[in-house]
């Protein structure tokens, strides 16, 4: 009984196993609330999951998520490699402003971009695609690395002084290595945006196809079953890759999480 009362309570530690049966249960209970849910435009999952089938022997699903997955592998490489080497140049003074102008970009919306990255990038839409995603991460990713990079506790930087180190030893070791776990999860968060970005991006370069070219042209011949189903593809598609980003986090850094209490 107290174990019951356990998951009602907040702040109340919980065994995994515990935690998993929570999670089926919800699982459970949202299946049976989209069945039987009294709506006339929501399809059933009967029809999402004949849908699915279309969409994959007809349409090319398989395909299109190809392209577009490796548009967002592509970009959240180079994203992560150039918002890294931007928060790590604002410990200079001289480079700060110029990183948190950068980070400003962030209200920018990616429609009248395609303009100006259409006429900078004369190749076909793939690299289009591709550099626009960056930026959409990048500005994020630069925007959450800025804290992290310049909100270090002094007595990390003097201890690191006491031993000798000058101030791009400093640097390497206090806050580049020693915040690689924290990068790593700002890097799991932007991928994540970067994905739910994704879709968009290609809705506006529709050259190459992909999944997101593939939603609006079901959203056009209102085949909801097909849009529901896509939105399924991409949903799973996208926990799986945080779920990978988180499991190799903890397998590099298995020291982050010590002194976390899981609730």
């Amino acid at each position: 009984m107290n174990r019951l009362l356990d998951i009602f309570t907040p702040c109340q530690p919980v065994p995994s196993r515990s935690q998993q049966l929570i999670w089926l249960a919800w699982a459970l209970s949202g299946l049976v609330l989209w069945q039987f849910w009294p709506s006339d435009v929501l399809p059933r999952p009967s029809e999402v999951a004949q849908a699915f089938g279309h969409l994959w022997m007809t349409e090319g699903l398989g395909q299109q998520l190809a392209i577009s997955y490796t548009v967002q592998l592509e970009a959240l490489g180079i994203a992560m490699i150039g918002s890294l080497l931007l928060a790590y140049s604002a410990t200079i003074p001289v480079m700060r402003p110029l990183v948190e102008f950068i980070s400003t970009w962030r209200f920018i919306s990616l429609g009248p971009l395609v303009i100006f990255f259409s006429l900078m990038i004369t190749s076909e839409g793939h690299a289009l695609k591709v550099w626009l995603l960056v930026f959409a991460i990048a500005v994020f990713y630069v925007t959450s690395m800025i804290p992290v990079v310049l909100d270090v506790p002094t007595e990390e930087l003097d201890h690191a002084r006491t031993l000798r180190m000058n101030p791009w030893q400093v640097t390497r070791e206090v806050i580049v290595f020693g915040r690689l776990d924290v990068a790593m999860e700002m890097l799991r968060q932007n991928a994540a945006m970067g994905w739910m970005m994704l879709t968009m991006v290609e809705g506006l370069v529709r050259s190459e196809g992909g999944i997101g070219t593939l939603l609006l042209n079901q959203l056009k011949h209102f085949r909801l079953a097909e849009v529901a189903a896509i939105i399924i593809v991409l949903f799973a598609v996208g926990f799986v890759q945080d779920i990978l980003i988180q499991t190799h986090r903890h397998f590099l850094f298995p020291y982050a999480d010590l002194e976390k209490e899981r609730r």
